[in-house]
């Protein structure tokens, strides 16, 4: 019997002809089994539901190990940095078998962030029409700001920011909140991926907050010309982290279709679908976002102290940036080329640890960095490591020995060892790979004076579980 014999079309045929299955198969099959039903034959069918349905293209596999190479700007002195790189090598290896990459790099703060296969921190992944949410994380737009405040003391805005900023899970309590621009907020609700309750509820509670982990608010001298400035160091907080989730979802959905071997954490967003345009636009609201909440924080510690404003900038890691045709994802990586966004200025901070010195640089635009800087000391090993190496020393006793001299305070009260400067890369080796791969040219350091973490706190998912108990 030949195919033009038989009575209806069946699911078998629409798979011969290219179509997958999925949501639109029922209506495929419906469309196919009616244009039979009206006599036409097997070949007309089969052209009209390509017209109806396209056909999604071929599966793009994953490439060979090896196949695109990226560019290591990082060595290793002793026992752990070499663990550290091995780890690094291994995951950032199966991210460049992703079909979309096109070039990679590694900067001297690299160190792993998840399952092999994940971007590290201090990676930098170049795709082509693809953004790829998993390569920014859930972090969107973690961020550094500083503002020049003159000659006023430095304890002075410490103590200030300390009253003002807000530190811990969750956000600010009716009667506390700062003011989000109208004009973001409606621009939230015109995006597909930003327009939902949750999103819009976190965009006001989470304005003038700084969350937890390695966030932090600094304030030191600048080495240059002794003015104290105030160095803050967030993300797009719950706003950003609903966003990744969508934005997870819309490529979760292309990447079951475009290519199932690539791993779910590097799922990707065609950049010239409906859903990639939207969001793009998202990401750059988020980027509003972010700025607006530095801001506000740098704003009301400046008007609690009378301080003169000189200059403030920003810069931007966790995020994607556009160049050419091709999407950077830098995650834990700062753009170093000077024009990377409009509000940029050539100058961009890299924080090392609280004990050391804010460096102010000026980026190379280096190709082997893809024009990029590393954004911290980054990590040798994890914190639970760094836990169980402490031994008996308390997390006190190792604060006191780490900082001596510097005004460091906890928001939550307890000392977050792993948050101290041991558990972080060697400063000097960070600065030194810095300088040695040609990547920013420093032009200024600002000295600590002291500054505020978010503290040893347990999330607060745990302890509304302990008080349910």
């Amino acid at each position: 019997m030949t195919i033009e014999m038989i009575d209806a079309v069946t699911g078998e045929h629409l798979k011969e002809w290219g179509h997958r299955p999925g949501k639109e198969y029922p209506a495929i099959l419906a469309r196919a089994n009616a244009l039979r039903a009206e006599g036409f034959g097997l070949a007309k069918i089969r052209a009209d539901l390509e017209a109806e349905f396209p056909l999604d293209p071929p599966h793009l596999p994953l490439r060979a190990p090896g196949a695109v190479a990226f560019h290591e700007n990082i060595e290793t002195s002793d026992a752990d940095e070499a663990d550290n790189l091995t780890k690094v090598r291994e995951t950032m290896t199966e991210v460049m078998r992703v079909p979309t990459v096109e070039a990679g790099a590694v900067m001297p703060d690299a160190c792993p962030a998840g399952p092999v296969g994940t971007i590290p921190v201090g990676g930098v992944v170049a795709a082509r029409n693809a953004i790829h949410p998993g390569m920014h994380s859930a972090d969107i737009c973690c961020s550094v700001m500083l503002s020049d405040l003159g000659d006023v003391d430095p304890k002075a805005v410490l103590d200030a920011a300390q009253a003002v900023t807000h530190f811990g899970p969750g956000g600010r309590r009716n009667g506390t909140r700062f003011t989000v621009s109208l004009k973001l907020l409606d621009a939230f609700r015109e995006n597909v991926f930003l327009n939902n309750p949750k999103a819009l509820r976190m965009a006001q509670e989470h304005m003038g907050t700084q969350g937890d982990g390695n966030h932090f608010l600094f304030v030191g001298r600048s080495r240059k010309t002794g003015r104290t400035a105030m160095v803050t160091h967030h993300g797009s907080r719950g706003p950003g982290a609903v966003l990744y989730k969508h934005g997870m979802i819309a490529a979760e959905k292309f990447r079951k279709r475009l290519s199932p071997e690539t791993p779910k954490q590097n799922a990707w967003i065609p950049a010239d679908t409906d859903e990639g345009r939207a969001y793009w636009q998202a990401l750059q609201l988020i980027r509003k976002w972010t700025k607006a909440n530095h801001t506000a924080l740098h704003q009301a510690t400046l008007e609690a102290t009378g301080a003169q404003l000189g200059d403030r900038y920003w810069n931007e890691h966790n995020f994607v940036f556009k160049r050419g045709d091709l999407y950077l994802h830098g995650k834990g990586a700062t753009p170093a080329w000077g024009d990377y966004a409009s509000d940029a200025n050539g100058l961009t901070l890299i924080p090392l640890n609280m004990a050391e010195p804010v460096l102010v640089v000026r980026g190379k635009d280096a190709d082997h960095g893809l024009g990029f800087s590393p954004h911290g000391a980054g990590r040798n090993f994890s914190r639970s490591e760094h836990r169980r190496r402490m031994g008996s020393v308390t997390p006190e006793q190792m604060l006191r020995a780490e900082t001596q001299g510097l005004d460091v305070r906890f928001h939550a009260g307890a000392v977050d060892a792993s948050e101290l400067p041991s558990s972080y890369k060697r400063a000097d080796n960070v600065v030194r790979q810095i300088e040695s791969f040609g990547l920013a040219e420093i032009e200024d350091y600002i000295d600590p004076y002291g500054c505020i973490m978010a503290g040893d706190v347990p999330p607060f998912w745990r302890t509304k579980r302990k008080g349910r108990a």
